[in-house]
């Protein structure tokens, strides 16, 4: 039986195990494995909202192990370390329990096909102090670990003065530093406005908007560069009326305990600080199996989404480094993974049937930039547009939801998103806004 193993259960990889399972699994055509060193899938776009609060990832997670079952492929919990391409086999690493002992030892999985879905992790480009002092938002556990460390410091803040003392004003505010004006840094700093809001609801004393300073650091010339100009101002717009301290052009040299440094010599002081600038391939990618890697460890890949040194083994989403035209790569968004995945999954079927494999192109559907509850803007492309159009408001809200419910449809189709949705809306009135704990 041919055997399909895909590594990575992000948004693309995820995806095309499922749709591989109900296709091949379920009607004993192939056997399809899925890979991931975490037990559960979130979608990575909403690790903002995880990190400030807004989300209770405990409800939204995905079990792999069930879905695995209910989509008719196999799930395996373990970290890849290697591709034994002459005898097509990837070895992942041993799994410790807590106290270091040994829960299952290494293994060796064997494929026919196999489709890196790795996605990408924050590059810090060898910047000093940054691991030590800043948080990453790659993954649910950093996640959880930034959201932690934030209600330690609104506690701290809002013990600062006694009950019923009016006179008393707390020493000084929440400073957090955000490195990164992509859409993660952007969307991060407004979902943090809300939650100081909510916070303040619940009962949290002498917190108000005024008790928060964000700081935004990009070291480009405007913030969201891969977006249009007018998207771009606009949410430069909206920041700065919540009160973030917006900073261009402004290059950090080293990240201390005490906050950021800058090239020019100042020090943005900051109680956390997040780095949210750029991306890379994991370390470990770097030319594995001897296929062939870029600078940051992505898999060079050809248009079919093959690997340039062997067509048994695809790449798709983010540590993918697809060609397009004018020199330029396929980027690391979302809406490329949802679309790769779908490609890979027709040539893999096309090469199982003796059928030529067809090249991927990219099709850019615009961007959208949610600022939590206080605005949504972006642009749409399509066909019935000559270019693109500028959206704001509800209807870029409802818009940027959508892009999360195709994903969930794609995964568990119409009648149980539909039902999802209506378990989220129930869950709204029953619980609290804020995931306080």
């Amino acid at each position: 039986m041919t055997k399909i193993v895909v590594v990575g259960g992000g948004a693309g990889g995820l995806e095309l195990a499922t749709k591989l399972g109900r296709k091949l699994g379920k009607r004993g055509k192939a056997q399809i494995t899925l890979v991931d060193r975490n037990r559960t899938h979130l979608w990575k776009p909403l690790l903002h909202e995880v990190a400030a609060g807004s989300l209770d990832a405990g409800i939204d997670a995905l079990s792999y192990q069930s879905h695995a079952r209910n989509h008719g492929f196999e799930f395996q919990l373990g970290t890849l370390t290697n591709i034994k391409r002459d005898s097509k086999h990837i070895v992942l690493a041993p799994i410790y329990g807590e106290k270091g002992e040994l829960v299952l030892g290494e293994r060796e999985l064997a494929y026919d096909y196999l489709v890196m879905a790795l996605g990408s992790v924050s590059n810090d480009f060898n910047t000093p102090g940054v691991r030590d002092n800043c948080i990453f938002l790659d993954s649910p556990d950093q996640a959880f670990r930034f959201h932690g460390l934030l209600m330690n410091q609104f506690l701290k803040f809002a013990g600062d003065c006694k009950p019923g003392d009016a006179t008393c004003v707390p020493a000084q505010q929440v400073k957090i530093a955000i490195v990164g004006a992509g859409a993660t840094g952007v969307e991060l700093s407004a979902e943090l406005y809300n939650a100081v809001e909510e916070l303040a609801a619940y009962g949290y004393r002498n917190l108000s908007r005024n008790s928060l300073k964000v700081t935004i650091v990009e070291a480009g010339p405007r913030i969201l560069p891969a977006l249009p100009e007018r998207i771009s101002a606009a949410a430069h717009h909206e920041l700065t009326q919540l009160g973030v301290d917006v900073r261009t052009a402004t290059f950090v040299s080293e990240a201390t305990p005490e906050g950021l440094k800058t090239k020019d010599g100042e020090l943005i002081e900051a109680n956390l600080m997040v780095w949210a600038a750029g991306i890379k391939a994991p370390d470990f990618m770097k030319e594995i199996g001897g296929l062939e890697t870029n600078r940051v460890n992505q898999l060079m890949v050809k248009t079919s989404l093959q690997t340039t040194l062997d067509d048994h083994i695809f790449a798709i989403g983010d540590c993918a480094a697809c060609p397009m035209e004018e020199g330029k790569f396929v980027p690391p968004r979302a809406q490329s993974a949802h679309q790769m995945a779908d490609r890979a999954l027709d040539n893999i079927l096309a090469m199982m049937q003796g059928k030529e494999v067809k090249p991927y192109t990219y099709m850019d559907y615009g961007s959208l930039v949610s600022m939590s509850r206080f605005s949504t803007v972006g642009s749409l492309m399509g066909n019935l547009m000559r270019g693109s159009m500028m959206v704001e408001g509800r209807l870029a809200r409802f818009v940027y939801i959508s892009l999360y419910r195709m994903h969930q449809v794609a995964l568990h189709g119409y009648i149980k998103t539909g039902l999802m949705m209506l378990v989220g809306q129930i869950n709204r009135i029953l619980r609290p806004r804020l995931k306080l704990h």
